[in-house]
């Protein structure tokens, strides 16, 4: 099968163009209405009162920690490595390395070429043993990713990266791609030398200009020295990296969604198997990894697997990057090691709310709400999954008592609906039901009607879009029951 020619530029390709909502759109004039924004109105109501009524929507400008937002708000978060070791944050906390000159400075590449030196199969083994798993929401063991495209039938395979960073409360990956892009650049080049790549895409969301326009010149940097192109470091058979631009769609985040969207299709889901490690974009074998997973890796090359394995907790290894919404007294991104009690990160780390903690969202907004009673969980993928939340992202959005649970389940489900594909009816049209029926504080009698559509979201949904409204409504159901219906509750 024949590989597109790759493109240096963001030209649109043909795809459907009335799926997308910001193709046309100039997103530094336009105010956001996340969730991170929402559960934040209170600090600007003349800003959200823009931003609620403002057509087409933006849901994340990944400026969470000061919210509410606009795209043309020059402020940056603190950055600060809140663990033993800084694998992901050490340069952003410290000014970031922007260009090639500052990343080499700092032992930029040095994994890369580790991996050269070493071989392809065992860099796969060093990521296998480092039992990092994917920080885009998924957790997918990484190495299992790499190993799978690797092994399959001969031919030309790819490595997209999925820098669709849209889950409102998260900015992580924006950070990493403005302050520190060659760290991402330099994982994409060990992952394709691993698994036999030589094509790879950037996606960037359209809400991102600077964070584009930074990896651009990074990849023009990284061709100018004979890091990406023709070969590594004159060594090895290397790759193409082509960069390209989102339109405005949550719903690309989802792998097989943004795989699509690169072919120029309408960014619908695709169901599975086959997986994109079997068949992918233009049916190649196809490993798609996010921004923070992928910067990383060099790390792990520089340091071992077992270095990286023997941080973390259970199945849950290394360290984690989260970022706090501007509801906390100390908002930011934070860097740190997996275990740690999420009680820790939103009272210590975060200092706290001003008002009465209602909650947090944890890689919100499609993600179960912990109450204030939970937070001693720790912060792992397997604990929070234990009381129907999860890691996601990493992006933390705390509310407090200023936003009733009515008014938040109404503006999550406004945000499902709008950003829904549209594939699965019970997403297409149970979401916006729901919208509907939180339009106001719901009648006892709808409540069999809302529970009904949320456990059909959970059975039956394609990708996690669906699956997160449901992850979502049963946390509230669970823990909020008494203000939605006077039922008890643990909150």
């Amino acid at each position: 099968m024949g590989v597109a020619t790759p493109r240096h530029d963001d030209r649109r390709p043909p795809m459907a163009q009335s799926f997308y909502h910001l193709a046309a759109v100039d997103i530094d004039a336009q105010p956001c209405q996340g969730t991170a924004c929402f559960a934040a109105r209170h600090r600007n109501p003349e800003r959200w009162a823009g931003a609620e009524s403002a057509d087409p929507r933006v849901y994340c400008l990944g400026r969470c920690y000061d919210a509410p937002a606009r795209g043309d708000d020059t402020t940056e978060p603190l950055v600060e490595v809140a663990c033993g070791t800084a694998v992901i944050l050490g340069r952003c906390a410290m000014g970031g390395a922007p260009d090639l000159r500052a990343y080499l400075r700092d032992g930029g590449y040095q994994g890369l070429r580790r991996a050269l030196s070493i071989g392809a199969e065992a860099t796969v083994a060093e990521v296998e043993a480092a039992r990092l798993r994917g920080r885009g929401g998924a957790g997918y063991p990484t190495g299992r990713k790499w190993r799978s495209a690797r092994t399959g039938p001969a031919g030309p395979r790819v490595v997209v990266v999925n820098a669709d960073e849209g889950d409102a409360g998260a900015y992580i990956d924006r950070i990493l791609l403005e302050n520190d892009p060659h760290a991402m650049l330099e994982g994409l080049a060990i992952a394709a030398f691993a698994i036999g790549a030589e094509l790879a895409y950037v996606y960037v969301r359209r809400e991102y200009p600077r964070a584009l326009a930074a990896v651009r010149t990074a990849v023009a940097e990284a061709e100018d020295a004979g890091i990406l192109g023709p070969a590594a470091f004159g060594r090895a058979r290397g790759v193409t990296v082509t960069v390209a631009q989102g339109h405005g769609s949550y719903v690309c985040g989802e792998e097989s969604a943004l795989l699509n969207a690169l072919e120029g299709r309408r960014p619908m889901v695709r169901p599975r198997p086959p997986y994109p490690a079997e068949s992918g974009l233009f049916g190649l074998p196809t490993v798609v990894n996010n921004v923070e997973t992928l910067a990383g890796v060099p790390w792990i090359l520089r340091h071992g697997g077992n270095e990286f394995a023997a941080m973390g907790s259970g199945s849950s290894r290394g360290t984690k990057a989260v970022s706090l919404n501007s509801v906390f007294n100390r908002p930011g991104l934070y860097e740190v090691e997996f275990g740690i009690p999420l009680r820790e990160i939103v009272d210590d780390l975060g200092g706290g709310v001003a008002g009465e903690l209602s909650g947090v969202i944890v890689g919100g907004p499609l993600a179960g709400i912990v109450p204030p009673a939970h937070l001693d969980v720790p912060f792992a993928f397997g604990p929070l999954r234990d009381i129907g939340a999860g890691v996601g992202h990493g992006g933390i959005i705390a509310f407090d008592d200023s936003t009733s649970i009515v008014d938040l389940v109404h503006h999550v489900f406004r945000f499902g609906a709008y950003e829904s594909c549209g594939a699965c009816t019970p997403c297409r049209v149970g979401a916006a039901r729901i919208e509907t029926l939180f339009s106001r504080p719901p009648a006892r009698s709808e409540r069999g009607e809302w529970e009904s559509i949320v456990q059909t979201l959970a059975a039956t949904s394609l990708c996690g879009h669906g699956g997160g409204l449901a992850d979502f409504a049963l946390s509230v159901i669970t823990h909020y029951g008494k203000e939605l219906y006077g039922a008890p509750t643990d909150h």
